[in-house]
């Protein structure tokens, strides 16, 4: 065991040459990030947890209730064993082969049973008023960590000279407003990567499992290595977006549809121009060119930077995704539905497309599980 911590912990791919362990240890005069300090933000994840469900429970549903949002999820499917049992044992979207068999085995038409495994499978689906707590819950979250990391930063010289962030690096001392900063980052993100298997299942979830992999990865990388300069401007530029995004979403769970819009609006411009602007011009400018040149790649370095490049590809496809539901909500003149819904199409989809041609549509919840769709009549 013992051989595997020191080839893991190889002071030659995580640090510069010439520099040791030894030199990052605590001393009376300077305080040095230790990767001991990390085992904090497990126990830290799961009081968060504990934490958003009261808030969930006693803040968030109150204020979800007062705002008329029905606790009642999508119309439940008529009982019936044999499609039951297809259900749960076989198949959850059953081909044109399979619809034809049933509905010679139970006498109804196609298209109602197409209708019964369209409400099944939405009847797993949590309600709206679920989905605005768990959505308030993170507009809390991320408006407070934003609030404060703007409030840090303010003070900090790297965030108006980015050379800043590696000036004497690695001997940079770290403050108490720094480690409080990281730990309560990394521990919302393991909340949210633990609550990800319990929270509402979407279709891009390997992507966000992903996603959250890549920052838990980053945040921890960066602490380590002491590059937590720059990480806080990673973590407090990708704040910014995510306030406005959970707000658009609560707007839209609340059917102010006019709020929604501008909210969405705000979120696209800052998510787009902020992520595909100023996060590589600003950082991946840092942290490839000018880390380059004052302190010089070495193991670990290229390791970083291959996650902020992994993150900036993230931002891309989010993008993508984001300039699309824009123009379609220009197209029908609001923002209604995207390509990841939550709860699937409902009748009005049976009246176009006839029977054993209709396709699953089950969109994605756009940019990070964002804004879900304006349910339908059948769907209540």
């Amino acid at each position: 065991m013992a051989g595997i911590l020191a080839w893991f912990w190889n002071e030659r791919f995580w640090l510069p040459h010439n520099v040791t362990w030894a030199d990052l240890k605590n001393t009376d005069e300077s305080t040095f990030p230790q990767a001991e300090d990390l085992y904090l933000a497990c126990p830290l994840a799961f009081c968060m947890f504990m934490i958003r469900l009261v808030f969930e429970r006693f803040i968030a549903r109150p204020c979800a209730l007062g705002l008329k949002i029905q606790a009642n999820g999508p119309q439940k499917a008529q009982p019936n064993a044999i499609l039951e049992k297809v259900f749960t044992a076989i198949t959850k979207h059953p081909d044109e082969k399979r619809l034809e068999g049933l509905s010679k085995q139970l006498d109804w038409d196609v298209r109602t049973i197409q209708r019964w495994f369209r409400h099944r499978r939405n009847q797993e689906k949590p309600s709206t008023l679920a989905r605005f707590c768990e959505s308030m819950w993170r507009f809390t979250f991320y408006l407070y960590i934003f609030t404060y990391g703007v409030r840090f930063l303010k003070k900090s010289p790297w965030l108006w000279n980015t050379r800043e962030c590696w000036y004497n690096y690695p001997y940079q001392p770290l403050t108490v407003d720094l480690h409080y900063y990281y730990i309560l980052e990394l521990s919302f993100y393991l909340s949210l990567l633990f609550s990800q298997f319990t929270d509402i299942r979407r279709k891009d979830f390997l992507l966000m499992f992903l996603h959250h992999v890549a920052t838990i990865s980053l945040i921890t990388f960066s602490y380590v290595n002491n590059m937590a300069r720059v990480g806080t401007l990673v973590m407090c530029l990708h704040d910014a977006a995510d306030v406005l995004l959970e707000a658009a979403k609560m707007a839209n769970y609340a059917k102010c549809q006019r709020l929604c819009n501008v909210l969405f609006v705000m979120f696209a411009l800052v998510f787009i121009s902020s992520r595909l602007g100023v996060y590589p011009v600003w950082i991946l400018n840092s942290t490839v060119f000018e880390s380059w040149e004052i302190v010089g790649p070495y193991p670990s370095w290229w390791v970083f930077n291959v996650l902020l490049v992994l993150l900036q590809a993230l931002h891309t496809f989010w993008s993508y995704l984001i300039v699309r539901i824009a123009c379609r909500a220009i197209s029908r003149g609001k923002v209604s539905k995207d390509d990841r819904s939550d709860i699937e199409s409902s009748s009005d989809e049976d009246e176009v497309l006839p029977p054993l041609q209709k396709h699953h549509t089950n969109g994605t919840n756009g940019t990070n599980g964002y804004l879900s769709s304006s349910p339908s009549p059948d769907e209540h």
